[in-house]
């Protein structure tokens, strides 16, 4: 994505297009998010196919679809709206490729490693993921002005090297689960979530009279309407006998709360970034000598505190948190990337670097310690045959908030644009010698043309103007309005009250995924029964159990009142089960048992702190579900865990 953006100026000179005229900023908008939305719509149905029939597969396969169209998207030869729509069109079928790669990475790496090493494994995949994405900004800064088709040509090699590298190389150490495809599931969630995402797409660009669309009749029925279908979605996964997603994943509080937090973090950081992009190279880089375009390029580099930021925390908290759980530090993370966002919130908008690379820093470190971790969590908590389709949903999570903080923030600047940039555009251009009709006609211009003026290193007064108003005007005058200060000055107040309200909603994001992560619980894994049977346990029905042994005596062992075990026991269907829950050392002997009463909840006391396995065995045979077997750690505190009985 990173080395598209700083691409788009090449492109779109490269294929003739003014991407800011009216009937062209579609084009614009689909080349950056189509990807997006493709991936967000893919990723759980190509995750729960890699788990039906191979991740590995499935991730080979994604490289090699990658690389096709990476192919394709080089060898363009059209012009016009033909090349335009070409590109889009290519950009979104190697979005499949990307989806597939996506989906199920997180799982393979997941198969790969075991519980105490996760977190490690997921922060050094995400120090590749953003060195990647620096890198990207870097390459195509340098190859685009030599020719645009080489920024596709560069990932044509690497697609190569990694589709014969994972053929060779990789493995599928997972578990397999056959089953049938469910259709329904696959086409009504693709059906709401890109009608959603259209809706959200759509929203941003100018509508009648209107700077944006959303009261476009369009935008309301794919709004809505794809509101419905994924309902509709959510009702059939729970009908059908081999759904999609399993929607009981929610019933795992660290899944559900580790989810909750992924999406407000991606919807408070997703749409910000363009706009300190846009912050960056169409007010700071230019008051400070940066011709408009080298500001793509620059504004990249500028951020590099906020990549070294997330480099540093991101294996670091992945280590701490395989020692002592996600909550603690993914908590913190989300209260560090409020306070940054609150700390941007007071800078002026002709900042000093210093102080925008601390807070840049900060909000990186916090990103990073709040990432590697969530991610483990989340994983940790779901059975390893459910893994792809999981790691497909915490994706379209994060894909889909990206999208919507894409046309959240950017609503919230277009408005604060539209109520003071018209006047005071107008007055600027009157005070300079533009003539009237040209000054009111370019002040009616929708605001959203000169935030992706700013967003593409163009010079938007020159891109605005014209040829001809500036030869009407003379050289001095037209040399001014076109220089480094005239439109960095125009535009600083309107954008700060933009950036005011977008950084609060930011900060608010992360407050709430702060508590979200809070309320995930203590350290917990799923443990599938056959480990536990391959430790010397008897297995029942799939799930790990012990022969009996007396409790201990609370009069011979005491028990520290803060140590608790606590939860509730649900069946297949969510509905709380009556159920026996025995709690096992790490020597295979009982240290606990209780009965869950009739909603469900149970309470038991460890002996001692350490790690223990939990096991809750359903008490009625009719209740058509399994036992369920979980590691957990207790410590000095209560340990929440929720239990959800697997289908016979």
């Amino acid at each position: 994505m990173s080395i598209l953006l700083i691409a788009l100026p090449d492109i779109f000179r490269g294929i003739d297009i003014d991407p800011l005229a009216p009937a062209n900023i579609s084009y614009l908008l689909w080349l950056i998010m189509g990807y997006l939305v493709v991936t967000a719509v893919l990723v759980v149905s190509f995750g729960r196919i890699g788990d039906m029939y191979g991740r590995a597969r499935m991730y080979n396969l994604g490289f090699a679809v990658f690389t096709v169209f990476s192919i394709l998207l080089a060898v363009t030869w059209m012009t016009g709206d033909a090349g335009a729509l070409w590109l889009i069109v290519m950009r979104v079928l190697q979005g499949i490729g990307g989806a597939l790669l996506l989906a199920n990475s997180t799982a393979i790496l997941t198969d790969a490693f075991p519980t105490h090493q996760r977190g490690l494994a997921l922060g050094i995949n995400s120090i590749a993921a953003i060195a990647g994405s620096f890198m990207g900004l870097i390459i195509g800064g340098v190859l685009a002005p030599l020719s645009w088709h080489l920024v596709f040509v560069v990932s044509v090699p690497i697609g190569v090297v990694g589709t014969v590298w994972a053929y060779l190389k990789l493995r599928d150490v997972g578990e397999r689960h056959a089953a049938k495809i469910d259709w329904w599931g696959n086409v009504t969630f693709a059906v709401g979530l890109v009608a959603v995402l259209m809706g959200i797409t759509y929203g941003i660009q100018p509508y009648g009279g209107h700077v944006m669309g959303w009261t476009s009749p369009t935008v309301l029925t794919c709004l809505i309407g794809g509101v419905i279908v994924l309902a509709v979605f959510a009702v059939i996964e729970t009908r059908v006998a081999e759904p999609m997603f399993h929607l009981s994943l929610f019933r795992i509080r660290a899944f559900t709360a580790g989810n909750i937090a992924s999406l407000l973090a991606a919807l408070g950081r997703g749409g910000l970034q363009f706009i300190l992009i846009i912050w960056l190279q169409g007010i700071w880089l230019p008051q400070h000598g940066y011709d408009y375009e080298s500001t793509p390029l620059w504004a990249g580099i500028y951020m590099v505190p906020l990549t070294i930021g997330f480099l540093v925390a991101g294996p670091v908290s992945g280590i701490l948190s395989d020692r002592h759980g996600a909550r603690a530090y993914a908590t913190v993370g989300m209260l560090g990337a409020a306070l940054s966002f609150l700390l941007l919130k007071f800078l002026p908008v002709d900042f000093s670097y210093v102080d925008f690379a601390i807070i840049l820093a900060v909000n990186g470190l916090s990103m990073g310690l709040f990432s590697s971790p969530n991610r483990a969590a989340i994983m940790n908590s779901v059975p390893p045959r459910q893994r792809g389709a999981a790691a497909g949903m915490t994706s379209t999570f994060q894909n889909g908030a990206t999208v919507l903080s894409i046309g959240i923030f950017f609503s919230m600047l277009i408005l604060g644009l539209s109520r003071t940039l018209p006047s005071a555009l107008r007055d600027g251009l009157l005070a300079h010698g533009v003539p009237a009709d040209a000054a009111q006609r370019i002040s009616e211009l929708p605001p959203v043309s000169t935030l992706f003026a700013a967003l593409l290193g163009y010079n938007p007064m020159q891109t605005l103007l014209g040829p001809q108003v500036l030869a009407q005007v003379g050289p001095q005058q037209a040399g001014f309005l076109t220089g480094r200060s005239f439109f960095p000055q125009l535009i600083s107040g309107p954008f700060a009250d933009g950036l005011t309200f977008a950084l609060v909603f930011a900060a608010l994001c992360c407050v709430v995924a702060a508590l979200a992560s809070l309320l995930r619980g203590g350290k917990y894994a799923y443990v599938e029964p056959e480990e536990r049977a391959a430790d010397g346990a008897d297995e029942l029905d799939g799930a790990a159990v012990t022969e009996s042994v007396p409790v201990p005596d609370d009069r011979s062992v005491p028990v520290s009142p803060g140590r608790v075990l606590r939860g509730r026991v649900t069946g297949p269907d969510a509905a709380p089960a009556p159920a026996v829950v025995t709690l096992v050392d790490h020597s295979g002997r009982q240290a606990g048992r209780a009965v869950a009463d009739g909603q469900g909840r149970f309470r038991i006391e460890p002996p001692a702190s350490g790690d223990f396995l939990v096991i809750a065995t359903p008490q009625d045979a009719a209740h058509l579900a399994a036992p369920r077997a979980t590691q957990i750690s207790v410590n000095g505190g209560p340990v929440d865990v929720d239990l959800v009985l697997d289908r016979r």
